[in-house]
Parts: structure tokens; C-alpha cells; sequence
């Protein structure tokens, strides 16, 4: 039986006529970039996840890059649209400081290395593998001026605490949800009464949320695509703008933009798959109840932990386990898609040497990037497969 890590073929196979048919319109209108179909899925996505603003963009990178310039640029704590100010005219890494996660995709920290700001890099969770928030406080500084949690591998970062932390220190906050789209997260669940509980789409917590439109993605494109959230009307013009190289009006530029626009046909193949989103969640949902119906009594492995507070869409199945490099060889050998989601944490990055990070600064990280390995869990996956997997684990470590 061979099982790959992602079945993109089988996910397109009862969708392509539909895609097709929108495909065709765009050729038809010619209207490529920033179309008409944007718009419409920029509005489908504010319905789905509850959202005043939803603004297209090139990719995922580009998304956090936006937030973080739509935020840096016209100064972090002013509650005004501020059309005169644009603090970096070159980067500056000793005035801004942004804390976020060393376990997590690259594009994270890089994106916050290229807009002038210092990444201040704090440990993560061992159970969720999210940012700590009880280590958060003791790393801002007079200097700290954003928060950037991440929701990996689908679950909500602990947001309730996260945003009681950015209020305490009058801190932004920019959620990446690359990998999130569709997760919730309960905000008030210390109250019993389900009319006071607050469950929000991961995403739409913070000041600005980002998404991935990355072709692994759970919601994801033939190519790169990426979205910023927000419910802030400002923000939603700054980022508007910030995507168009900064004009307002056509070629008139006060601030030095990005050319990043998400195109008309991926938008169009975008709104087709979004009807389709909630139940491939449901799909990988339940394969991970098989995952854990399975490989529940095999003690070398610890399955994913899921906080109460939050609903997960298991944009990767991960597990943290024993010999690993060793399993996920005779996994390969069997003919089982896995991969290791990250191999080395961000502090300990080399491009990232001049922030003056060594061994043990986050030994929580550094101790899951030597176990974590990620298996097949895509909405088409069939329970015979899932007992396969589960079947060859078992065996290895027999």
C-alpha cells in the first residue's frame, strides 16, 4: 500500500469541472490581477470566518510582511490613521523588538527580520507546541511592540492570555495562521454558561490575522496566494494600499509598498474550494480520532495534544517520538509519506546568528525538533490506511 503525506489528486478530483468553469471566466474577462473574483472571495472569506476585512495577497510571507508594515510603519500604538509617518527609512534592529516562536516555518521570523524589527525568539509549549504565554511577559521589553503567535499545525496559540498580556503592555498582536484556517478558539471558557463562552476563528483574535494559501494548505491554491484579517477599518486601508506598492492615488506614493496582489485565477480557484473547506476539516478530524484509536496504547509515541479551549484542523498530524529519523526511515521504506515539520529551531538558525541565540535558550523547542514527525492526515485518507500506518509504527517498535 503506498500513502503519500498529501494526496493533492484526490483532493481536485471532484472539483476540477467546477474549477475549470471559473477558470474559463477569467480568461474570458481578462482581468487577471486584483479582479473582480478577488473581491468575491475576499467577501466570502470575511462570511466564513466572521471577519469585517479579508485582503488578498501574494502569499503567505507577504501576509505577515504586510501586517507587520501596516503596523511598524504608521507606529504601533497610535490609534489614528496616520497618513504622514513611515518610520523606516532602513532598518534599524535595536528600536523594535517582536516576540514570537522559534518552532515554526521559517517565513515567521524572516518576515520580521525584513521590516527593520528584532526577533525576540520565546519557548514553546512541550504539550501543543504553540508559544508559552507564561514566558511571553518576561521577554518584553520598552522596546517590545508585537506579539506574533503562531497557530501551528492548526491549533489556536492560548489567544485568551496572549491578548490579556498584548492589553497589560499596550502591545500589538498578529496572529499567523498559515496553517489555522477554520480552527477555533474559546476566549471565556472559565464561565460554565455556553451564552458568556467566546469561541472565535483563529485569525480574528488579534490586530491583524495572516493566512496561507500555499498548495499543502488546507485551504490552498495551484500556486502561492496568502490573506491578512482584520476588523479594524484602518488597517484594512493601510494594508490595501501596502499591497499596491504603497499608491494612493495610482502612481502617486507616499510609502514604499509591496507588488503583492493575489491573482484572479487563484482567487477563483480559492472561492471553489472554500465551500468544500469545512467538510475536509471534518475529514481530517476524523482520521485523527482514528490516529488516536490505533496508537493509543504504543507508548514510544505521544500524540497530539489538543488545549480544551481550542478546536483543531490538523493541518499536520504530528507526533513526538522515539527514534525518530529511525521510524520515519521505515515508514519511507513502506511506502508512508512523513515529514519532519521543523528539523532545527529558528534561534539556532545561522542567518539568524547575529541575535546572539545558542543552545539551550529554548530547550523546549530544541528537544521537539529532535522527535517530531508528521504523518498522512488529509480529509481523503481512508480508515484502512490510517490502520496501515498505525500497523507499521507498531511493528517498528516491536
Amino acid at each position: 500500500m503506498k500513502i503519500p503525506l498529501l494526496d493533492l489528486k484526490a483532493q481536485y478530483e471532484g472539483i476540477m469541472l467546477e474549477i475549470r468553469k471559473e477558470i474559463d471566466k477569467i480568461y474570458e474577462s481578462h482581468q487577471f490581477i486584483l479582479g473582480p473574483v478577488v473581491k468575491e472571495f475576499e467577501e466570502d472569506m470575511q462570511n466564513y470566518l466572521q471577519v469585517k476585512h479579508a485582503i488578498g495577497c501574494a502569499s503567505g510571507t507577504d501576509a505577515l510582511q504586510l501586517a507587520l508594515m501596516s503596523l511598524l510603519f504608521f507606529g504601533v500604538n497610535s490609534d489614528e490613521f496616520d497618513e504622514g509617518s513611515n518610520q523606516f527609512s532602513s532598518p534599524n534592529y535595536d528600536d523594535i523588538e517582536v516576540i514570537t516562536t522559534p518552532f515554526t516555518f521559517f517565513a515567521t521570523a524572516s518576515t520580521i527580520h525584513r521590516v527593520g524589527a528584532k526577533t525576540i525568539f520565546v519557548d514553546i509549549d512541550e504539550k501543543t507546541f504553540n508559544i508559552n504565554p507564561e514566558l511571553i511577559e518576561k521577554a518584553i521589553t520598552e522596546k517590545t511592540k508585537i506579539i506574533m503567535p503562531v497557530h501551528l499545525f492548526g491549533q489556536p496559540a492560548e489567544m485568551d492570555k496572549i491578548m490579556s498580556i498584548a492589553k497589560k503592555y499596550n502591545l500589538k498582536v498578529i496572529e499567523d495562521n498559515a496553517q489555522g484556517i477554520g480552527a477555533t478558539y474559546n476566549t471565556n471558557l472559565n464561565s460554565d454558561s455556553v451564552s458568556e463562552q467566546n469561541e472565535q476563528f483563529a485569525g480574528t483574535i488579534g490586530d491583524i490575522g495572516t493566512l496561507s494559501f500555499f498548495p499543502s494548505k488546507n485551504l490552498g491554491a495551484m500556486g502561492d496566494g496568502g490573506m491578512c484579517l482584520t476588523n479594524n477599518d484602518d488597517l484594512a486601508i493601510r494594508l490595501r494600499q501596502l499591497r499596491m506598492h504603497g499608491e494612493n492615488p495610482k502612481y502617486f506614493h507616499k510609502w514604499v509598498g509591496l507588488n503583492s496582489r493575489l491573482d484572479s485565477i487563484q482567487a477563483a480557484i480559492l472561492k471553489v474550494k472554500l465551500r468544500y473547506l469545512a467538510e475536509w476539516t471534518e475529514g481530517r478530524r476524523r482520521n485523527a480520532a482514528f490516529y488516536h484509536e490505533f496508537l493509543s496504547d504504543v507508548k514510544e509515541i505521544k500524540l497530539p495534544f489538543i488545549n480544551e479551549k481550542a478546536t483543531s484542523i490538523y493541518n499536520q498530524f504530528t507526533i513526538v517520538c522515539e527514534r525518530r529519523d529511525e521510524l520515519m526511515t521505515y515508514l519511507q521504506k513502506n511506502d508512508i509519506g512523513c515529514a519532519i515539520y521543523y528539523p532545527l529551531s529558528l534561534h539556532l538558525q545561522e542567518c539568524f546568528s547575529y541575535l546572539g541565540g545558542k543552545k539551550g535558550d529554548c530547550p523546549v523547542s530544541e528537544e521537539i525538533c529532535k522527535k517530531v514527525l508528521s504523518l498522512p492526515i488529509y480529509g481523503e485518507l481512508q480508515k484502512e490506511q490510517i490502520e496501515y500506518i498505525a500497523q507499521k509504527i507498531q511493528d517498528f517498535f516491536k
